[in-house]
């Protein structure tokens, strides 16, 4: 498909009230869909590279398999569970970053207020840097996405408590 006939498409979507266009042509097809208010809005810093957290200083008796045992301290309920509160999750496919640049501090941790519409990670979507804003107001009470990993539509992203 000619890359003019899916930027007119892109200008159709932003231009009307649809929330998503699929076109196919022959075996070839494109999908384009928007998200809520505040979604597909690009970044004001473009993210070079992945983010690692320091190291904890105590290291954990039992190892941690899951990210949800990770980002809780290996608190996790059994079965892998959620803590308690409210889950934000991914709104779309891409790559996770807790911060806006490589040098920069993540825009939340673990015991943190946040307030709803607050910015909590970026998540990059076809070279577009998308902000995760917090859902509702309250204190981070997981973080369960690493920076620089790939996450799945509906991936648990945060618990909020």
């Amino acid at each position: 498909m000619d890359l003019r006939k899916i930027k007119k498409l892109i200008d159709l979507l932003e231009e009307s009230n649809l929330a998503e266009i699929e076109i196919k042509e022959g075996e070839e097809s494109v999908r384009l869909s928007r998200t809520p208010v505040g979604g597909y809005v690009p970044a004001p810093v473009a993210v070079a590279a992945p983010v690692h957290a320091p190291a904890p200083a105590a290291a954990p008796s039992m190892p941690m398999n899951s990210p949800t045992e990770a980002s809780t301290g290996g608190t996790a309920k059994p079965g892998n569970a959620l803590p308690d509160g409210h889950v934000q999750r991914a709104p779309m496919v891409g790559t996770y970053y807790a911060s806006a640049a490589p040098d920069k501090p993540p825009f939340v941790s673990v015991g943190q207020q946040v307030k709803a519409g607050e910015t909590l990670a970026i998540i990059e979507a076809m070279k577009m840097f998308n902000p995760i804003e917090a859902e509702v107001s309250g204190t981070v009470v997981a973080i369960l996405g690493e920076s620089g990993n790939p996450v799945e539509f509906d991936q648990p992203l945060f618990v909020i408590a």
